[in-house]
């Protein structure tokens, strides 16, 4: 047998630049077609687990119930796809089940007694999941027991229909060339038009592998005087957006209250050598399981110590928390969130449900400008040039 040649530095030196140079020619937008389908995978899990959380919010149902059956239908559901492959998939972000005048992120533990659902209680569902580290997220609002020959008006109808044509009209907005301003300015006319004010402190964040709260920002709401601020930014081809509007009855100024915190994500650029035991468990679970996810510390096998070891982590910032706010008892609250891809062939959401027809009776409507965005298409127009005998140019049809 004749002895395999022994490599060179210069020439093990060249493959390693090699294979380095391949990783970083990943294409890792929607211009890639393995990406996009990923996208749409991670979208028809959460769309199946939304749509299961909702039917089991009924009078009676424990919310802590309702969430672990949220994340079993997303982890279930992830273990059937991409069998074959080394693939990292699971929660992108934990089901959250907030009611009435709570506006976002109750995820209890086993520990907390939470009052179980009532029929007429306002409920907003959210859940995330990933594949590959593309994510996909979305929410829902619905009331309890709500039954369509004795359709929801007033307050409840007109906060329901602003939050979800606000979403629809920052869905037609978000186009290549268009900026995060215009979205913030269509979701404030369709707030006007209801009556009812956008939730400040909202954010909407442009998505990439494994980043679930990139560096363009739309703003939700802006006032003179607010103190939060996004840099202004511009829509491009093959990028991916949450869209998540929230809209009130009240003030749109939503508190912490007493309601304890269990939803956190890894602040990836933060280091700290903690001190106490159940911080490090905490901190090395959090590291080997939800490196770059959000999480409940409802998925740590022992919730006492992470109960204990989440205030240091925190206090060193080792953490950043998504607090459950509040507006005012008695306010009505709804929230609605689509993941949406900016394709070649048109801006598309690939999570989300529809209003049931009838259900909520608003005598509110949106202005023209809002009614003319609606009725827009999403797809692109499409130049169809045909050679002509005497030559010119070809029409245009839009895609179907």
């Amino acid at each position: 047998m004749s002895e395999k040649p022994i490599k060179k530095d210069e020439e093990v030196e060249s493959e390693s630049e090699s294979e380095e140079e391949k990783e970083e020619e990943e294409v890792t937008d929607l211009s890639n077609s393995d990406v996009a389908t990923k996208y749409r995978e991670a979208a028809k899990i959460c769309n199946l687990a939304l749509q299961g959380v909702i039917q089991q919010c009924v009078a009676g149902a424990r919310i802590i119930d309702v969430c672990k059956f949220g994340d079993s239908v997303v982890e279930q559901s992830c273990a059937q796809v991409f069998r074959s492959k080394s693939v990292e998939k699971g929660i992108a972000f934990p089901t959250c089940v907030s009611v009435n005048e709570c506006v976002c992120h109750n995820s209890p533990l086993e520990s907390e007694e939470q009052p179980p659902l009532e029929n007429g209680d306002m409920v907003k569902v959210d859940v995330g999941c990933h594949i590959d580290g593309y994510i996909a997220v979305t929410a829902h609002t619905f009331v309890v027991g709500a039954d369509p020959a004795t359709p929801i008006e007033g307050p409840q109808a007109d906060v329901v229909k602003a939050a979800y044509l606000g979403a629809q009209a920052a869905l037609k907005t978000l186009r290549p060339g268009n900026t995060n301003k215009m979205v913030t300015e269509a979701i404030a006319r369709v707030a006007e038009s209801f009556g009812v004010k956008a939730v400040s402190g909202t954010l909407m964040h442009q998505m990439k592998r494994y980043v679930i709260d990139g560096n363009k920002v739309i703003l939700l709401r802006e006032e003179p005087g607010m103190e939060q601020r996004v840099e202004d930014c511009t829509f491009e081809p093959f990028e991916v957006y949450s869209v998540d509007v929230a809209m009130s009855s009240g003030e749109g100024k939503p508190r912490e209250t007493d309601t304890r915190t269990t939803v956190f994500k890894r602040a990836v650029d933060q280091q700290y050598r903690l001190k106490m035991r159940a911080s490090r468990y905490l901190f090395n679970e959090v590291n080997a399981r939800f490196p770059t996810m959000p999480f409940s510390l409802r998925a740590l096998e022992d919730e006492r110590q992470a109960r204990m070891g989440v205030v240091e982590c925190l206090k060193h910032e080792l953490l950043h928390p998504y607090p459950v706010l509040y507006e005012r008892a008695g306010d009505h609250v709804a929230h609605f969130k689509l993941t949406v891809l900016l394709l070649q062939s048109g801006t598309v959401a690939v999570t989300g449900m529809p209003l049931p027809e009838g259900l909520y009776n608003s005598d509110k409507a949106v202005d023209e400008q809002t009614a003319a965005l609606l009725a827009t298409s999403n797809k692109k127009k499409k130049r169809n040039k045909k050679k002509k005998a005497a030559g010119g140019e070809g029409d245009e049809k839009e895609e179907a």
